[in-house]
């Protein structure tokens, strides 16, 4: 049976807002919260980019079932790898184990805040160096390691939960779904594509989960909601090789110049009617998708999103 989750994107809304929402999706029924790790937004009109981990650990406190996953961050540039899992295991251990570190290799956007941001190949080899640091430090390992990018003179995890933090890992090729088999990880993509899970299975990912996104903007009047949907979200089908490289809203705002209301809501449902929502949702589960995270377009609309999803989406969905 798929879980379905719900998004707190920090990128739309307020950290204290972001934490309510998490009472609510748990509420409302949902399996599991993901939470974007964003240093900027992708526009200047979304607003907001809190810090990602005291969302994390606020709404870890506050929830008592919700799943939490981090969707994602990057162990390699802002973060250290050591601190990355020092930052898991104590979300890990306040959500009583209900915290599963999603990773991935960055964007620009994100993580040229402290510094050059590398070609892609450097950061792929960083990503699956982190990796080999982070894993045993989740274990309850003392790690000592001299690599390429990183020095781990020695450290150790002083508090972890009772079970090991679950690790997934972004992916969006061959590669990547290698990536993620070889680490035990699950896998975690944006795009409803079955090729990505069939890699993944292929190389040894049978059995784990398979988490997913899909953006909707829910709302009575679906010009309205479309018209959302363009202003917060028009830099959606860029693609992932231009996504990872541009350095800031402003970029984004011009890599989408020719970006229409109409184009965006023909790929995005948009407005009140279940059945459009249900379908794009069901190209993730048909894909192969376990695990189905729902984003809804718009910050101030997320009360009543959540109203909704409780009363007719999370039904709809589970045959009720």
């Amino acid at each position: 049976m798929t879980n379905y989750g719900y998004t707190l994107m920090c990128e739309q809304r307020g950290p204290r807002d972001l934490v309510d929402d998490a009472v609510r999706a748990e509420a409302a029924g949902f399996g599991f919260a993901v939470c974007s790790d964003h240093y900027y937004p992708w526009l200047a009109e979304q607003g907001h980019a809190p810090f990602a981990w005291s969302v994390l650990g606020a709404a870890a406190h506050v929830t008592d079932r919700i799943g939490l996953v981090s969707f994602v961050t990057c162990p390699t540039m802002r973060y250290h790898p050591a601190v990355v899992a020092q930052m898991a295991a104590t979300v890990g251990v306040m959500s009583g184990g209900r915290f599963t570190l999603g990773l991935g290799a960055g964007e620009n956007l994100n993580e040229h805040v402290v510094g050059a941001y590398p070609q892609a190949t450097q950061r792929h080899a960083m990503l699956a160096e982190a990796l080999d640091i982070i894993k045993p430090l989740l274990a309850g390992e003392t790690v000592h390691h001299s690599g390429e990018f990183y020095d781990v003179p020695e450290a150790r995890l002083w508090d972890l939960p009772e079970e090991r933090v679950p690790i997934g890992v972004a992916v969006s090729g061959p590669s990547s779904c290698r990536l993620a088999a070889r680490h035990d990880a699950a896998l975690i993509a944006v795009e409803p594509k079955a090729e990505l899970i069939e890699a993944y299975e292929k190389s040894g990912g049978n059995g784990r989960p398979r988490y997913g996104q899909v953006a909707l903007c829910w709302g009575p009047d679906a010009d309205a909601c479309a018209q959302t949907a363009y202003e917060q979200f028009r830099w959606f089908n860029l693609g992932w090789a231009v996504n990872a490289e541009l350095p800031g809203p402003r970029a984004f705002d011009a890599a989408a110049a020719a970006v229409t209301p109409e184009y965006v809501a023909s790929k995005i449902p948009c407005g009140p009617d279940v059945d459009r929502h249900v379908a794009a949702i069901r190209e993730f589960t048909d894909a192969g998708f376990t695990d189905v995270a729902v984003l809804q377009i718009g910050g101030d609309s997320q009360p009543e999103f959540l109203d909704f999803a409780h009363k007719e989406l999370l039904p709809a969905l589970n045959g009720g």
